[in-house]
């Protein structure tokens, strides 16, 4: 009788109107990289990859995140459930002050605010919306 064996989750894939500009957002906001090849190119320099698919990887090279190209997608309505989520990443941090820092990079990287949570002594948290609409979670890790 043979082992049983498992799918392996090899990256999570974020639909995306504009492939580059998400895969930065992500890149800078979680110290990620591109897989070669994917690299942003020059000023004025063709990006056929920016109009199609990325992928980010960790610092250990292990794939984190990849970005599909889409024509069109709709903005999630969340926390009204008009058009649901779906799909949201949980990130976290070791305390409050990496809260924070999070929290202002996100906005600078243009992330909106959907929820402020960071008064819940057992878990503050902020729900942010990446710049397609897709909410994403930093939080205290208890």
């Amino acid at each position: 009788m043979s082992e049983q064996t498992y799918p392996t989750i090899v990256q999570t894939v974020i639909d995306t109107t504009d492939a580059r500009r998400a895969a930065e957002f992500y890149r800078q906001l979680l110290g990620l990289q591109y897989r070669p090849g994917d690299e942003q190119p020059p000023a004025g320099e063709p990006d056929p990859n920016g109009r199609d698919w990325l992928v980010l990887r960790n610092l250990h090279g292990g794939r984190e995140l990849a970005f599909q190209q889409v024509d069109a997608l709709p903005r999630s309505t969340w926390p009204s459930n008009d058009l649901p989520q779906q799909l949201h990443l949980d990130l976290s941090v070791p305390d409050v002050e990496a809260l924070q820092r999070s929290h202002d990079r996100a906005i600078e990287l243009g992330a909106t605010v959907l929820l402020d949570r960071t008064g819940d002594e057992d878990e503050p948290l902020w729900v942010f919306g990446d710049p397609d609409g897709h909410p994403f979670c930093i939080f205290v890790a208890g």
